[in-house]
């Protein structure tokens, strides 16, 4: 049985003021879905993990995965950006086809996961520069400090992120969501080691990020308090 997308629900969410550069996001709205996919499932040991799925993501629109333990939903996120296998009966990203579409993704989309990006021997500040350069997205002294402030982490620009607190490993991860234009963010479990004031802070991006016209597909087991139209995924176990 294949599975489509539940309906959008609204959620609940304040807004902050956060980076302006998530508004070159609006230069890249497209008329169509972002992200389409039809019949897709991925594979373990050359099985399908979860039964054939069929969905559409908009600009604007967050849609959540959902489904038991070890079905799949962290492995969704992973084979959209070519890390996991997959098989497709159609995938269709930025107007590119599979399978080229996956190179389009891993340059237009913004991955979050469990592990951490983040090299402990670096600063929080060197860390960012690294990621910002990998984008050709400039990062002067005063951005940089403008982006500790945004996410809560200022006065920890110069700490060694070996040093930092697993809350704010994952505050300063977040910035890498913001460096350069980009039109879909993958998030698997967002709001892990976060506190309420951490969550409040990756909703409000989220919320600044689909203003612009981006798309979120997150991994989540809480209900998310947000006001942003969304969609459910539920992932069931393949039958074999």
């Amino acid at each position: 049985m294949r599975t489509t997308i539940a309906k959008p629900v609204a959620l609940r969410i304040a807004v902050l003021s956060l980076p302006s550069n998530l508004s070159k996001t609006a230069e890249l709205l497209l008329a169509e879905p972002v992200l389409h996919a039809r019949g897709l499932s991925c594979l373990r040991d050359e099985q399908p993990l979860f039964e054939p799925v069929d969905f559409a993501v908009e600009s604007g629109q967050l849609l959540l995965i959902e489904g038991e333990n070890g079905v799949g939903k962290t492995t969704l996120l992973r084979a959209l950006l070519g890390l996991a296998p997959l098989q497709v009966e159609a995938l269709l990203f930025d107007g590119q086809h599979w399978p080229g579409c996956i190179g389009q993704i891993r340059r237009l989309g913004r991955w979050l996961g469990h592990a951490s990006a983040l090299k402990p021997e670096l600063t929080v500040a060197e860390n960012w520069r690294f990621w910002a350069a990998l984008e050709d997205f400039p990062l002067p002294e005063a951005e940089v400090l403008r982006f500790g402030e945004q996410l809560k982490l200022g006065g920890f620009e110069e700490a060694r992120v070996g040093t930092l607190s697993a809350g704010q490993k994952k505050r300063a991860q977040l910035a890498r969501l913001l460096f350069g234009a980009s039109k879909l963010w993958l998030l698997d479990e967002p709001f892990a080691n976060l506190d309420r004031a951490g969550i409040a802070l990756i909703e409000a991006l989220m919320h600044t990020f689909l203003q612009a016209g981006g798309a979120v597909i997150a991994t989540s087991h809480g209900v998310l308090n947000f006001t942003r139209p969304h969609a459910t995924l539920v992932l069931r176990h393949a039958k074999l």
